[in-house]
């Protein structure tokens, strides 16, 4: 999360036309502080059912933790890409990334 607070503007288009949103398992009060006190630019929503990442099959079915997996949604609402499993460390993901949003700002009005 870091690393999109560190190169928002370059990956998320400054924020305009992009909402980015971190979805955990984390209870909503842990993860308002956290992004507080990191200064994220995203928004965060809990999921400790795990409804969600059972729905984007990203709960891992060996662990408790859901694997990182990163989808780009167009404007018109359908996932125009999907990294998975998305590799934090590795510079490329960003690249990639940077290149799958730009892709889906393209059929996005101003």
């Amino acid at each position: 999360m870091e690393t999109y607070r560190d190169q928002y503007v370059k990956i998320f288009n400054g924020g305009k036309r992009v909402a980015v949103i971190g979805i955990s398992t984390d209870a909503d009060t842990v993860q308002a502080n956290w992004a507080r006190d990191k200064d994220f630019p995203v928004f965060f929503a809990s999921d400790p059912d795990r409804a969600v990442g059972t729905k984007y099959e990203v709960n891992s079915p060996s662990s408790s933790v859901e694997q990182r997996v990163v989808f780009v949604i167009g404007a018109n609402g359908r996932v125009t890409h999907v990294m998975r499993p998305f590799r934090e460390l590795a510079d490329t993901s960003y690249t990639e990334l940077g290149a799958a949003v730009n892709e889906a700002l393209k059929g996005a009005k101003p």
